[in-house]
Parts: C-alpha cells; sequence; structure tokens
C-alpha cells in the first residue's frame, strides 16, 4: 500500500508499570497473584454529568450494558484506597522521580505542578468509576531514522484492575494490579507507516527501558495505538501488548477502514439509504423448531426465540473481509455482542453453515421477504437481548452508509482488533480534589538533569565496548527484557559474554516460540544457572533443557533440573570410561581411518553426553585415548 497517498496518520500512546516499592495512591505493594481472592465484594458503577451537564459517551455505553463487577481482593496488596472507602494517599513521589526522569530522557519540559485528574471510566476496571492521571511534562522528542517524532505529553496514572472473566452479567477483576504506577508517553500524529509505529514504539521503549525502572514481561506494557487514513476516522485501538503487533495491528486497520470505505460507496451505488434499514424484526422461531443449528437449540431450550431483520441490497457485503479472518459480519457481530450481550449472530451471506440447512435459509427468506439482493441477520437468544441485537446491527449498518465510524477497538492476539466502545468524549476529565497540586522546582529538575542514565545509543556502543558483543547481539539484548540480567551475570560469572546474550535473546525466544513459558523462570533462577555453568557444575549446552524444566516448576532450583533430567556433569572417570567404550565398539573405524576417525567419534561420545559434560573435556579425552589406540597399533 502506499500509506502516503492514503493520508495515514499514527499517533502512539505507550504505557508501561513502573519498578516501585508501593502503588500510586497508598502503600501496598505492586505484587501480582494467581491463587484464590482471600475476599470478594460486588459493585455496579454509573456514568455522572460533568460541570456542564454532559455524559461521557464511552462510560453510558458500558452502563447501558447493565453488568455487575464481581471484585476479588487480596490483604497483602489491597487496601481501602483500591475499594475505594478511602480517599487516595498522596502521590508516590518515586514513581514521579521515574516519570520525570524518562521525560527529561525525551527532552520534555516539565511543568510547574502536577494536577491529578479523574478520567471517568466505569467498565469495572477502576473500583471508583474513574482512573486518576497527571501530566507531568509536555513537548519533547525521539529521533527515529533521523525523522523528528514529537512527544505532546508525558504522564503518571494507576494502572487498571484486570480481568480475571465474566459470568453472563457479570464480569470479575482483580484489584492486586489497581494502582500500580504507569507510566503514559504519547506522540503526535506523524507517523505515516505501520514500520514507522513499530520503530517509534521500539525508540520509545528502549528510553524507559534505560530508566533501569520498568517493570518487564507480558501485561506489564500496553500501546494504545491511534490510527486514521483520509476519507476514513480516527480509530483508538487498546491493548497492543507486544511490540512486533504494532505495525500489524496498524497494517490490518487501513485494510479495515479502505474495506468500509468500499462498502460505503458500494451501499450508495446500489441506493440504500438509512430509511431503508428499518427496525422490523421478525419471529422467525417456529422456522428453526427442529434445527440442527446448536446455538440456536440451546436458545430455544431456554425459552428464547430467533429473530430475523432483512438487510434491503446488503447482500454479499457481509461477506467481505476486511481483515484477516474478519468480514463486515463479523463487525456486526461484534457490535450487536457489545450492545446487547448475546453470544453473536448469523447472516445469509454465510449460510447454510454451522447447522443451519439450506431449507431452512429459503423458508427464512420467504418469511422476511427478501429478494435476490438481500441479506438476512437472524439472531438466538431471550427476546430482549434479541431485539437489542438486531437494533444493534440496524445502527451498525446504517453507520455503514458514511463509512467509517469512530470507536475504540481491542487489539487481539493476531493484530486484528473488535469493537470496544465509542470513543470518549471530552466530557471525561475533571480534577481531583483528594489530592493537592505537587510543585515541582527547578532545583529539583537540576537535580534529576545530573543524574541522568545513559542514553540508548550511549548504551550500545558501551555493550559492544565492554562486554565484547557485535553490533546485532547488542542491539538484540537491549531490545529484550534481560539486559539488567545479562550486565549482573556478565560482572558475577566468567561464563562468556556471547553464550550469555545468547541465551537471554536468541535461546529464550526460540523457547517462547516452541510453547515454553519462560517469563515463569525468575531472574534468580537464570542467574543461578549461570553460576553452575561457570562452577563447571552444568554445561551450557544443558541451558534449554534446564530452562524447559523450570519453566513447568516455579518453585524449584536449577539443581532439582539437573537432577530430575539425568544432566548431572559426569566426573571425569565417568566421561573417561564413556570414550574408552566408545573407541572399543568403533576398533575398525579407528584402524581403518586412523586420526580422521577423531571427528566420527567426537560425534558418538557427545550425543551420548551432551549436557553433562564440557566438550572442551570431551574432546582432551577422546583425543588422548585415540592417540593411546593408534599407538599401541
Amino acid at each position: 500500500m502506499n500509506y502516503e497517498e492514503l493520508g495515514l496518520k499514527v499517533g502512539l500512546e505507550i504505557h508501561r508499570q513502573l519498578k516501585t516499592k508501593h502503588k500510586l495512591f497508598c502503600s501496598c505493594p505492586p505484587v501480582l497473584h494467581s491463587e484464590e481472592p482471600h475476599f470478594t465484594f460486588l459493585r455496579r458503577l454509573r456514568p455522572t454529568q460533568s460541570e456542564v451537564g454532559q455524559v461521557d459517551p464511552a462510560a453510558l455505553f458500558e452502563f447501558k450494558r447493565g453488568r455487575v463487577i464481581l471484585y476479588e481482593a487480596y490483604r497483602d496488596s489491597t487496601c481501602l484506597v483500591e475499594t475505594d472507602e478511602e480517599p487516595p494517599h498522596p502521590l508516590n513521589p518515586e514513581a514521579l522521580e521515574i516519570a520525570l526522569t524518562a521525560a527529561l530522557m525525551m527532552k520534555s519540559t516539565p511543568v510547574d505542578e502536577v494536577h491529578v485528574m479523574r478520567k471517568v471510566v466505569i467498565d469495572g476496571s477502576n473500583t471508583t468509576g474513574f482512573q486518576r492521571t497527571c501530566v507531568v511534562a509536555l513537548g519533547g522528542e525521539v529521533i527515529v531514522g533521523g525523522k523528528r517524532v514529537p512527544i505532546q505529553h508525558v504522564g503518571l496514572e494507576e494502572d487498571a484492575a484486570r480481568k480475571t472473566g465474566e459470568d453472563g452479567l457479570t464480569v470479575r477483576y482483580r484489584l492486586d494490579r489497581l494502582g500500580i504506577p504507569l507510566i503514559e508517553v504519547a506522540t503526535a500524529p506523524v507517523i505515516h507507516s505501520p514500520k514507522e509505529a513499530e520503530e517509534v514504539a521500539l525508540a520509545i521503549g528502549r528510553i524507559l527501558k534505560a530508566t533501569g525502572r520498568v517493570v518487564r514481561g507480558l501485561g506489564a506494557i500496553r500501546q494504545d495505538i491511534n490510527i486514521s487514513i483520509r476519507d476514513g476516522a480516527l480509530i483508538e485501538v487498546k491493548g497492543v501488548q507486544e511490540l512486533p503487533l504494532v505495525a500489524k495491528v496498524v497494517e490490518y486497520e487501513v485494510k479495515r477502514q479502505l474495506g468500509l470505505l468500499e462498502i460505503r460507496d458500494e451501499l450508495r451505488r446500489r441506493g440504500v439509504k438509512e430509511e431503508h434499514i428499518s427496525e422490523k424484526f421478525i419471529d422467525a422461531t417456529q422456522i428453526f423448531s427442529k434445527t440442527k443449528c446448536k446455538v440456536i437449540q440451546k436458545a430455544l431450550k431456554t425459552g428464547g426465540v430467533v429473530l430475523a431483520l432483512k438487510l434491503p441490497n446488503f447482500s454479499g457485503l457481509l461477506g467481505k473481509e476486511l481483515m484477516p479472518g474478519v468480514r463486515f459480519g463479523t463487525e456486526l457481530s461484534d457490535f450487536a455482542v457489545r450492545w446487547s450481550g448475546v453470544g453473536g449472530l448469523f447472516h445469509t451471506d454465510e449460510l447454510p453453515a454451522y447447522g443451519i440447512s439450506q431449507e431452512e435459509v429459503d423458508e427464512l427468506r420467504r418469511l422476511v421477504g427478501a429478494g435476490e439482493g438481500d441479506a438476512v441477520v437472524l439472531v438466538a437468544g431471550k427476546r430482549k437481548e434479541a431485539e437489542d441485537a438486531l437494533r444493534a446491527v440496524v445502527e451498525r449498518c446504517r453507520m455503514a452508509l458514511h463509512g467509517v465510524p469512530e470507536e475504540t477497538r481491542a487489539a487481539r492476539p493476531d493484530g486484528t482488533t473488535r469493537y470496544m466502545r465509542p470513543r470518549p468524549g471530552a466530557a471525561r476529565m475533571y480534577p481531583e480534589t483528594d489530592i493537592p497540586p505537587i510543585p515541582i522546582t527547578e532545583e529539583y529538575i537540576e537535580e534529576l538533569k545530573a543524574r541522568l542514565p545513559e542514553m540508548p545509543e550511549q548504551k550500545l556502543e558501551r555493550l559492544m565496548k565492554t562486554y565484547g558483543l557485535n553490533r546485532k547481539l547488542a542491539s538484540q539484548l537491549m531490545d529484550s527484557e534481560y539486559l539488567e540480567l545479562f550486565e549482573e551475570i556478565a560482572k558475577t560469572t566468567k561464563v562468556p559474554t556471547t553464550v550469555v546474550a545468547t541465551t537471554l535473546t536468541e535461546t529464550l525466544k526460540s523457547l517462547r516460540r516452541d510453547g515454553v513459558k519462560v517469563d515463569a523462570v525468575s531472574d534468580e533462577q537464570i542467574l543461578s544457572i549461570f553460576r553452575l555453568v561457570d562452577s563447571g557444575s552444568m554445561a551450557k549446552e544443558a541451558i534449554p533443557d534446564v530452562i524447559t524444566w523450570l519453566s513447568e516448576h516455579p518453585d524449584a532450583n536449577p539443581e532439582d533440573a539437573l537432577k530430575a533430567l539425568g544432566l548431572t556433569m559426569l566426573s571425569r572417570e565417568e566421561l573417561l570410561k564413556i570414550v574408552k567404550k566408545a573407541l572399543e565398539e568403533r576398533e575398525s573405524l579407528v584402524k581403518e581411518r586412523g586420526q580422521a576417525a577423531f571427528g566420527p567419534l567426537m560425534g558418538y561420545v557427545m550425543a551420548k553426553v551432551r549436557g553433562r559434560a564440557d566438550p572442551k573435556l570431551v574432546k582432551e579425552l577422546v583425543k588422548q585415548e585415540l592417540d593411546r589406540a593408534l599407538g599401541k597399533s
């Protein structure tokens, strides 16, 4: 695609958890739990009007969904602040220092006073119904490929509770993450290609990591991406967790918007008007009374109905692919699910399928009076939910006549997105009255400037010079989450730095790709692995196997892994016996090839002892015994 011709504009909002001793507005430690919660409580959040009587559309949307929130809490990481039973404590000064440090590294100008604001959020992710946030610096830049990318602001905010599940209208949120400090870096919308978006995200991420005070791992980093094209609309995609997905999300969103514009133009060519798309829902329950479709069977058994809606002149458009695996019909389904609570919908562009027969489709079309050019959508469920779902379909199809509707979308792991909620309006922000403004003095800023960490480009040169790494490996290490660990291992062991760096980048990446839960292995366990290698108690070839085993036994240590895997190092005497036996078994090979038998013998012995012996020692003993054998002959 020619993204310049399409008028692509992208702005990034990079969020990253900060490594602090306690949360942003209380003294609770930032600890995440996997065990059952200590206690739970129920809430329902409601939207409030702004000072001028306006209600934020995103908040109103969440309220209309009618959900109840079950909060899960822990006594060691949840206090009355998280449960909204007590006002917030003063802003965490450690978090503010980290945010200002990162801002100064991006040449951003700190504000004179930090004013904490409330941002309305009533999806359940905050017990208060709002998120506390503040701007700490304005302006600044990052340089990517010689281009200056302006920073609009650097902010500090509390992380949200994490969603753990849903059951009907009840949604569960865990409060251990709520209140963990997040830095937010927002760029100007001057990014004009998917690749550039990824490069800018990488550059900002490197600066944040250079502070040495950010949390690493999946869930600690989230990128929100604002994307628009000419004649399209501004779309905010939330929750992009992995850097390689940034470019893909942008690429797919451009495709989606182009597809929606094509649908708009086709509908106009077909002469479709808003008034043609009416809220005329027809009960088609009787047609499907004996259907083989399991979804419909389940709905009817629980007293549900099947409602149908004719979409005049929409035939063929609902099956149009907008992104890989996402069609316009999928968009209608996502929209209906979010506004009504139904599990999904069917449409005639994809039928017969899912147990719905051709005969049922033909009868359905006759019932609703659908002609050859018309499409039909049907929903099975409780009558009110089915009606709400079809109303949402009507609204979304009317939007299609105008092109791309502005909205907030959620990122999926494959880079595609789904409808999340309407875009928030200007009525969602108001001052936090429980926290006084925090002055930022010139003396404090000068003190921070005097001890700024080294910039990423300086760190790259230092890694190459100090540890003898080539540029590619040093860059991979900087872009990984293990740079600090690498330096600790390099300073405390004599394991070759290239072995350490390769393990922490390429080996771990390969294991993760194979499904190994690498993130379950702690830094201390990895450090212990290299200490064992350094002491000669473990072969470096055993590292992947040991990490894999530890990922399934997170409470164990590397010594346990070596015993369980049978990778305890062989003594010199044990290894010598294996070498001698190898020469006996291959006596004819030794006689035939002489010194040339060394290679095959070495390969044979290594295959037997790999992970339990140092290759240098194997080489020494094989050479020794081969010389002895040849001397005897």
